[in-house]
């Protein structure tokens, strides 16, 4: 058995949440100074480990393994939401750096915004795996302050370097380490979660017209009010999706619009986002086909026309059985009984590198199911045996043992 060197994981760990921290977490959006400074604090310590570290055009950071096969590939990302949780996606990251510390013949990867900083999202992974074209780095902006993409590279000094893209054959699979952003782990009082899927989401947009006027002057019975036809629409939803939705499906309402936005005129236009999840395409079919039924049965009854628009529509990654099982293994050896095996119902990195190698995820409880927030926290004791199933796991996979 390979040991993690649990402690040096904390350190690191624990180095890595002072770049941008803020409160008990961390501002680090990416292509900042503080998440360019995090991206050099990690090549220093790939170094360390004995990795050969470079950094990309799209922003990658890459340790490569300097000896011989057969090689795991590992990591996650480094930049954060705004003002929030110091281990999201840094986790998998440091963790990966401890797989290389214990001796294992792994490439460390941070993958540039997995946060979705900027359209498209998961510009990292996309990019190396050759799904990131030039044109749509040309397209992206700042979802925020609607930088250009190309202009943020060219500030974090990224400009002109290569795109770095990997070579599957030199893989037998992936792993990547993450809290578990929920609280199913907490709730059942155990420390590690074998993660058998990664939910695809489906995100769509719904656009209802209306007609803007007076909120004196225009009787109740006269209005068109976009408005209250949205309101309407997804109390619908929010009723009707539970009679078809699977066991862990959800939908979120992310933004509603109302235009002109004025408190004394009647909306004439509203645009909701709106997206639903789940590990089943089965499932995601069958909620597509509910919303459209109750976007029909809206512009029967209403006097404001919804349009139904899809924005993207990705595809569930299964995690491979094999790495699975050896992960499984690695719990029980290490964790015996205070393991299950559990879908992810978030995006990561991993739902990517998988369409080009066998890829596996382990999770680790989240303190209050709180992610995506300053509070968001696990305990030292859960982390390091993250961590030294993670390795174990990886350990046992190269093997050929579970």
């Amino acid at each position: 058995m390979i040991k993690a060197d649990s402690q040096a994981f904390l350190r690191d760990l624990h180095e890595l949440r002072k770049i941008g921290a803020f409160r008990t977490g961390v501002h680090r959006p990416t292509y900042s100074p503080q998440d360019m400074e995090s991206r050099r604090w990690l090549m220093r310590k790939m170094e360390e480990v004995g990795l050969e570290a470079s950094i990309d055009g799209i922003g990658n950071v890459f340790g490569r393994h300097r000896g011989e096969g057969p090689h795991l590939l590992a990591g996650s990302h480094i930049e954060s939401q705004n003002e929030a949780g110091w281990l999201d996606g840094a986790l998998g990251v440091v963790g990966a750096l401890a797989m290389a510390r214990a001796g294992l013949p792994v490439d460390v990867c941070a993958f540039a915004d997995e946060e979705g900083h900027f359209e498209g999202g998961f510009l990292g992974s996309r990019s190396i795996i050759g799904e990131l074209s030039e044109e749509e780095i040309d397209r992206s902006r700042n979802r925020t302050d609607g930088t250009p993409l190309r202009e943020a590279l060219k500030a974090a000094g990224l400009e002109g370097l290569p795109r770095t893209r990997i070579d599957p054959a030199r893989y037998k699979g992936f792993f990547e380490m993450h809290i578990e952003q929920g609280t199913q782990l907490e709730q059942a009082g155990l420390q590690i979660g074998v993660v058998t899927g990664i939910v695809a989401i489906w995100q769509w947009r719904l656009v209802i017209e209306g007609q803007q006027d007076h909120a004196g002057g225009t009787t109740m019975a006269e209005r068109r009010d976009a408005g209250l036809t949205a309101v309407r629409l997804l109390a619908a939803i929010d009723a009707e999706f539970p009679r078809f939705c699977g066991e862990r499906s959800t939908w979120t309402t992310g933004r509603i619009t109302l235009e002109p936005g004025a408190p004394s005129i009647i909306p004439g236009r509203a645009e909701v986002l709106f997206q639903f999840r789940d590990v089943s395409m089965d499932k995601l079919r069958e909620m597509e086909a509910g919303l459209r039924r109750l976007v029909q049965e809206s512009n029967r009854r209403e006097r404001c026309r919804t349009e139904l628009v899809a924005v993207a529509q990705a595809t569930p990654a299964l995690c491979d059985p094999a790495t699975m099982r050896a992960l499984r293994g690695a719990a029980e050896a290490l964790a015996p009984g205070n393991w299950q095996d559990m879908p992810s119902g978030a995006g990561h990195d991993a739902q990517y590198i998988a369409k080009v190698m066998p890829a596996s995820m382990l999770f680790v409880p989240s303190i209050g199911g709180i992610s995506h927030h300053w509070a968001e926290n696990t305990s030292d004791e859960d982390l390091a045996m993250g961590v030294s199933v993670l390795v174990e796991g990886a350990r046992r996979y190269l093997a050929g043992s579970n």
